[in-house]
């Protein structure tokens, strides 16, 4: 009798939603890579990139990416859209707007993020001119079924960029979003800096960091967040020293380190770090070399971030680059995007790359 009440079980479980066999990662792939374009660029649309993933209570992977729709450039017009795989990336639903473009120019740079309560917040940009960027967000209460109307977080004038998958909850339950703002982005004599726009009320209100980072040169850009096992954060920064730089907050990000190089080589490109969920090690991934963004590369830390592992390859080829990755943890896998620029056009494809993380610990 308790043979067949396990096999019964066993069998509805291989027909719920959610479930491992049906969505994700089965048994018999725990070591497949997926790789799939998620987006592929077309006449019409030139430019797909800057994405992120969120999973969905029944397993389902929700993407949704920057399309553009007037040309590849970063003030082309363009709108936030959207597809569906019930399969682990395996396929991809028929592309669909999830948000018109209500900017003079365009909206883009999504992040996704289901808070502690179980609301999905949606991070967005509107961009009006290069003097005028703002970051807005909004709510759906019933799992990306309907959305509420968009929150203003970024109420100062400037340039304010926030890169697609960089919103950052803490175990408080405080919020934060890293910005990278200018007076002017059209000219150098406005260098970029840093500052954190965080909440503490689930994303309903929103205040600035006190502290705002500077560095060398074209300034300080497109930061990225971790919390650290001693309960201060890590912040990444994209510069045009050679290097990434870093700073750290003891106090949930409002009072921030002078910045410095972080020792890991990169060009002029924006990085992402994340931490594996299970050991708990840090992962990176960005662009060992200093004259282009390829390789795409990860490497792993078991010490904070003092240290690296030797970094290992997710896309090799010199005849493309790559960059803005997002990474969103499924059970046993790291669900990544990122945009695919082959040299010899201007245009831009979303690419999604499942990996398990045991890709990510073996040699």
């Amino acid at each position: 009798m308790i043979t067949r009440i396990l096999l019964g079980i066993a069998a509805i479980a291989l027909f719920l939603p959610g479930c491992t066999m049906l969505c994700g990662e089965r048994k018999s792939d725990s070591h497949e890579i997926i790789e799939t374009t998620l987006a592929p660029d077309s006449a019409a649309h030139p430019r797909q990139s800057e994405g992120d993933i969120l999973v969905l209570k029944d397993g389902t992977l929700l993407a949704a990416w920057s399309d553009f729709t007037s040309g590849p450039d970063d003030f082309a017009n363009a709108r936030i859209s959207a597809a569906k795989s019930n399969d682990g990336g395996r396929t991809w639903s028929a592309p669909f707007v999830l948000q018109e473009n209500v900017g003079h120019k365009n909206v883009m740079s999504v992040s996704l993020m289901r808070t502690r309560s179980g609301d999905v917040l949606f991070f967005f940009l509107v961009k009006n001119s290069a003097t005028d960027l703002k970051l807005m967000v909004r709510r759906s209460t019933d799992d990306t079924r309907t959305w509420g109307a968009p929150l203003l977080i970024t109420t100062e004038p400037g340039y304010h960029i926030m890169n697609n998958a960089r919103a950052l909850q803490l175990k408080s339950g405080r919020i934060l979003c890293p910005i990278s703002s200018s007076a002017d982005v059209s000219t150098r004599q406005q260098p970029l800096r840093n500052f954190i726009y965080f909440s503490d009320d689930n994303g309903r209100s929103w205040k600035r960091s006190e502290d705002i980072l500077d560095c060398p040169k074209r300034g300080a850009m497109e930061p990225g967040l971790v919390g650290l096992s001693n309960g201060s954060l890590l912040q990444i920064i994209r510069t045009q020293m050679g290097q990434i730089w870093f700073s750290i907050s003891t106090d949930g990000g409002n009072r921030w380190t002078q910045p410095g190089p972080f020792g890991v080589v990169s060009p002029e490109s924006p990085s992402t770090i994340a931490r594996l969920p299970g050991r708990g090690e840090l992962l990176l991934i960005y662009n060992p070399n200093l004259k282009a963004r390829t390789p795409l590369v990860a490497a792993l830390s078991s010490d904070e971030g003092k240290t690296w592992s030797s970094p290992k390859t997710i896309e090799a080829s010199p005849d493309a680059t790559y960059a803005y990755t997002s990474v969103t943890f499924q059970r046993n896998r790291a669900l990544l995007t990122y945009y695919v620029a082959p040299n010899h056009t201007n245009r831009l494809s979303l690419k999604f790359k499942s990996l398990p993380l045991s890709w990510f610990r073996t040699e």
